[in-house]
C-alpha cells in the first residue's frame, strides 16, 4: 500500500519517492517495518495471552526440564503472521501474483496451526486436530497454489516446469510434466512446514534457523528477479541470473520484499522467543513459517537447494521418520503387556536426543543455530559453484 502511494502516486510529484520503485529500498523498509511492528506489540500481545491463560501444554514423556515451561504463553505466531503479513501489504508491489502465493499459503498454514493450537488450549492436552485431517487441508492449500502456478501463465513456459539440480547450472535443469511438478512443490510446502513445526521444541530453536533461511531466500529471488545486466566476456549482456547460472523469473524479485518482511519479524520474536522463552510460537507460527519458507523455494525455483539451507529442518524430520519407522518394525508385546521397539535416539525429534544425552538446552539451541548457518552458506556458495 505505501508502495503504490510512494511511489505511483506521489513520485511524480517529488522525485525523492522514486526510491520507493527500488526493490532494495522496500528490502530493507520491509525487514524494518516486521522487525519494529514486532517489537512494539509484542509485550502487548503476550500480556493478552497471560492474561487469556493461552499457556502451553507440556507432553508427559518429555524431557523432565520441560515441565517448568508448562504455561508460557503460547500461540505466538500469531504476531508473526500479523506483523509478516502487514509489513507485505506496505511495501510490496500488490499487483505480483507471486506475493500473494505466498502470503496466501503463509496464512492458509497459519490458520491450520491456530486451529490446532485452539483444540491444544481448549482440550488442555497435546492432541490437537487429528494429523490425517491436518495434512488433508495442508495438501489441499499447497496443491491448490501449485496448480494455479503451474498451469496459469504466473511463471514463463520455458521455466515453470523445470527442475535445477544444485551446483548444476538452468540450462542443465530436468523437466516435468506438470501433474509431477504440482505434487513435487505440494510435498515441498507441506514437508516443510510440518519440518519446521517439529523442530519448534526448545526455546528459539525454530525461529533462528527461520531466520538464516529467509535471508537466504531473499538473496535468491533479489537474483532470479533481478533485471540487472552484466557484459561478460566477448561483449555479450546477460542479466544477473544468467550469469550465475539459475532461472531468471521475471516478477519474483518481489519475494525478496516479502522475505525481507519474514527476516525482520523473525529476529524481533527471536526476542521475546529466546531461552528463557516469554511466548512459544505454537503450531499457528511453525506452519506458516514452514509453508512461507516451502513457497520462497518453490518461486524462485530453488526446491532442491531447500534441502541444503532447510537442512537442519530435514535433520529433525528424518530423526522422527527413522525413529519411529523402525519402532514400529521391531515392535512387540513384552512380558508386562506393554508394546516396546528399538529405538535409534534416546528421544526424537534429535534436539530431545541431545537433552536426554545431558547437553543443556541453551548449547543444543547455539549449535543447532551454527549447523544451520553454515548450511546457509553453502546453499548460497552454489551460485559460485555452479
Amino acid at each position: 500500500m505505501l508502495f503504490h502511494l510512494l511511489y505511483e502516486v506521489l513520485g511524480d510529484k517529488a522525485g525523492i519517492f522514486r526510491v520507493f520503485g527500488y526493490t532494495s529500498t522496500r528490502i530493507l523498509a520491509a525487514a524494518i517495518t516486521a522487525l519494529l511492528l514486532s517489537f512494539f506489540i509484542g509485550p502487548w500481545f503476550i500480556e493478552r495471552l497471560k492474561a487469556r491463560q493461552i499457556g502451553e501444554t507440556i507432553r508427559t514423556d518429555g524431557p523432565e526440564t520441560h515441565k517448568k515451561k508448562a504455561g508460557t504463553p503460547t500461540m505466538g505466531g500469531s504476531l508473526i503472521l500479523f506483523c509478516l503479513a502487514v509489513s507485505t501489504l506496505l511495501w510490496c508491489n500488490l499487483r505480483n501474483d507471486f506475493v500473494w502465493l505466498a502470503l496466501t499459503v503463509t496464512i492458509a498454514f497459519g490458520a491450520i496451526g491456530f486451529a490446532d493450537d485452539y483444540t491444544k488450549v481448549a482440550k488442555r492436552n497435546k492432541a490437537g486436530i487429528s494429523g490425517k485431517l491436518r495434512l488433508l487441508l495442508e495438501f489441499g492449500i499447497a496443491g491448490t497454489a501449485m496448480a494455479y502456478l503451474f498451469y496459469s501463465n504466473v511463471m514463463a513456459p520455458d521455466v515453470r516446469l523445470q527442475l535445477q539440480l544444485p551446483f548444476t547450472t538452468f540450462n542443465e535443469s530436468v523437466t516435468l510434466p506438470a501433474w509431477a511438478y504440482v505434487a513435487l512443490g505440494s510435498f515441498v510446502v507441506v514437508g516443510t512446514a510440518n519440518a519446521v513445526n517439529l523442530t519448534d521444541g526448545l526455546d528459539g530453536l525454530a525461529i533462528g534457523p527461520s531466520i538464516m533461511n529467509a535471508g537466504t531466500f531473499l538473496v535468491f529471488a533479489y537474483i532470479a528477479g533481478s533485471a540487472t545486466t552484466l557484459v561478460v566476456r566477448g561483449g555479450t549482456e546477460v542479466n544477473l541470473a544468467e550469469y550465475l547460472g539459475v532461472a531468471h523469473i521475471e516478477g519474483v524479485e518481489e519475494l525478496a520484499v516479502f522475505a525481507a518482511a519474514l527476516f525482520g519479524v523473525g529476529i524481533g520474536f527471536l526476542w521475546y522467543n529466546a531461552y528463557p522463552a516469554q511466548v512459544f510460537m505454537g503450531d499457528v507460527g511453525s506452519l506458516g513459517l514452514g509453508g512461507a519458507i516451502g513457497m520462497l523455494a518453490v518461486l524462485t525455483k530453488n526446491e532442491l537447494v531447500l534441502a541444503i539451507v532447510g537442512g537442519l529442518f530435514v535433520v529433525e524430520a528424518l530423526s522422527v521418520i527413522i525413529q519411529t519407522g523402525v519402532f514400529k518394525a521391531t515392535k512387540r508385546v513384552g512380558p508386562d503387556g506393554k508394546v516396546v521397539g528399538k529405538r535409534v535416539f534416546a528421544m526424537a525429534p534429535i534436539h530431545h536426543h541431545y537433552e536426554k544425552k545431558g547437553w543443556d538446552e541453551p548449547k543444543i539451541i547455539v549449535r543447532f543455530w551454527l549447523v544451520s548457518a553454515l548450511l546457509a552458506l553453502v546453499a548460497l556458495g552454489t551460485l559460485k559453484m555452479r
